[in-house]
């Protein structure tokens, strides 16, 4: 079972902690044991980075998840039901890799684009391709999304900053991915059928509100 000494106050998904990512993944972990729980799930996850500590949020392949427990080479993070239910992380096992990304301090760089961590919709890739040095990913993404997606904007799969390369009106959208992004996250296991997480780009959603 996975242990709990320093407890920490999870994130469930419904906004009760507040972090910023930017989508540029540190690197990736692997599950090293899951528990199921009456009210959610636990995950331990191996890394190779430092810096972890009690109460850390952290980008787990896009969801941001609060640090309950952890050692130099692994950290816990609980799944509420809610995050259960609206990513895949529910369905992970052992050996499974995701990415990861620590928040961004206050004095951090900027590279990527605004991500919560506040994960939208489950994506499935439609199609891989391979073209020259880069990679061609194409996405299928749930309908009610597809408003708040447009050509050369950001998107976030998987945790991932990318730039929407082409958008259809049958809600695919396409984007291109150079060798490092393909090495260091888990895209390169990445195959059609495959769910991706979602993140739409915040500031179109407040666009909306505010047109409404």
């Amino acid at each position: 079972m996975i242990g709990s000494h320093r407890i920490a106050t999870p994130y469930s998904g419904a906004g009760e902690r507040v972090a910023m990512f930017t989508g540029i993944v540190e690197g990736t972990g692997n599950v090293v044991a899951a528990d199921d729980a009456a009210d959610g799930r636990r995950l331990r996850i191996g890394h190779d980075f430092g810096g972890i500590a009690e109460g850390q949020s952290i980008g787990v392949s896009g969801v941001c998840l609060t640090v309950e427990d952890y050692d130099d080479d692994w950290f816990d993070v609980f799944l509420a039901e809610e995050t259960v239910e609206k990513t895949y992380l529910g369905g992970v096992e052992v050996g499974d890799a995701l990415n990861l990304e620590r928040a961004m301090p206050a004095d951090g760089r900027f590279d990527g684009h605004i991500v919560q961590g506040h994960v939208d919709g489950v994506a499935t890739v439609e199609a891989v391709e391979r073209v020259g040095d880069d990679w061609w990913f194409e996405f299928a993404l749930p309908s009610e999304l597809g408003r708040y997606v447009v050509s050369k904007g950001s998107i976030a799969l998987d945790g991932i900053s990318l730039t929407v390369a082409e958008l259809n009106e049958a809600g695919r959208v396409a984007v291109a991915v150079i060798p490092t992004t393909y090495d260091l996250t888990t895209l390169s296991a990445k195959a059609p059928g495959d769910p991706v997480h979602v993140e739409v780009d915040v500031i179109a959603k407040y666009v909306e509100r505010l047109v409404d």
